[in-house]
């Protein structure tokens, strides 16, 4: 089976267009469709319907995705592996969220100095929207984002940062270490908002209270936030990564709250398909599952 089929397949479905498949696979329309065609005479049955400009998988094109999709990822990885082992460069360009440069990124660009001292790291700290913008437009090589589903990009987990109340250490609610939801309907709450889906959870729970919390704060800062915490300002839900040293040194405490157990933020690690593969493996090294478990240090 032509690997080149298997890869227009894959981008039309992505991108739901056989012109912008082509324009991203740098080849003709035509030659596009000339591939698709080709694909479903091997396989013997359509994998699209075609309506006018819409373009819809068939069922037998829905069964055939992720095996496309593995089969693309295992070619690449195995091309970029014979392509490049032994060559290192002599840049490695990073992108992260604010939250991994402020608390994962010193640690993990220490440990690729010492295991590659001849390379120059350069970080670019922005948005995951951006980030995976840059990343396709090869201006990036690796970055560590929230979530990404994209055909043209691997992603691996790498950190899962559970997030926990965490009041300052004087705290009427320090001393038990756990907590109802209830029992904070008279607290003055600081609250971080990033925007993501993770957070989204924190504000159902609240929406499920007779009465809800009194936030006082709303803030997009995290180090902001923990240090209204440590002023007395208030109290606030945290990722662990952002307080490990605070905690470490008995400042803030954690109350562990079983309405909102679950609710972590999910890091990924990204590249482009087949590339990097050996930072990638070094970064995985340090690839920890609950932050809260275990944090870096």
């Amino acid at each position: 089976m032509n690997i080149e089929n298997i890869e227009a397949f894959v981008y039309i479905n992505h991108y739901g267009s056989f012109n912008k498949a082509a324009e991203v696979l740098y080849i003709s329309q035509p030659t596009v469709t000339a591939r698709i065609q080709s694909l479903e005479r091997e396989l013997d049955c359509r994998v699209f319907d075609r309506l006018g400009k819409q373009i819809n998988l068939t069922d037998k094109g829905k069964q055939f995705l992720p095996y496309a999709q593995q089969i693309l990822q295992v070619y690449q990885t195995g091309k970029h592996q014979i392509q490049s082992k032994g060559h290192i460069p002599n840049e490695l360009r990073i992108g992260s969220t604010v939250s991994v440069s402020n608390y994962l990124m010193p640690h993990l660009l220490l440990h690729l100095k010492r295991r590659y001292p001849h390379i120059t790291i350069k970080l670019t700290t922005a948005s995951t929207e951006v980030l995976i913008s840059k990343l396709k437009s090869k201006e990036l090589d690796l970055a560590f984002i929230r979530k990404v589903v994209n055909p043209a990009i691997q992603a691996f987990p790498f950190c899962e940062d559970p997030i926990s109340l965490y009041v300052h250490k004087g705290h009427r609610l320090a001393k038990g270490g756990r907590a109802s939801i209830q029992d904070i309907r008279q607290e003055t709450l600081v609250f971080f908002e990033c925007g993501s889906l993770d957070w989204m959870r924190l504000h159902r729970v609240f929406e499920s209270m007779e009465q809800p919390p009194n936030i006082e704060y709303q803030v997009d800062n995290l180090e902001t936030a923990k240090k209204l915490v440590l002023k007395q300002a208030g109290i606030c839900f945290l990722p662990a990564l952002s307080v490990q040293e605070e905690v470490a040194a008995g400042a803030l405490i954690r109350v562990d709250i079983a309405e909102t157990e679950g609710i972590s933020l999910r890091t990924s690690l990204i590249s482009l398909n087949g590339e990097n593969a050996e930072f990638i493996e070094t970064l995985l090294e340090l690839s920890i599952g609950k932050a809260g478990d275990r944090l870096l240090v």
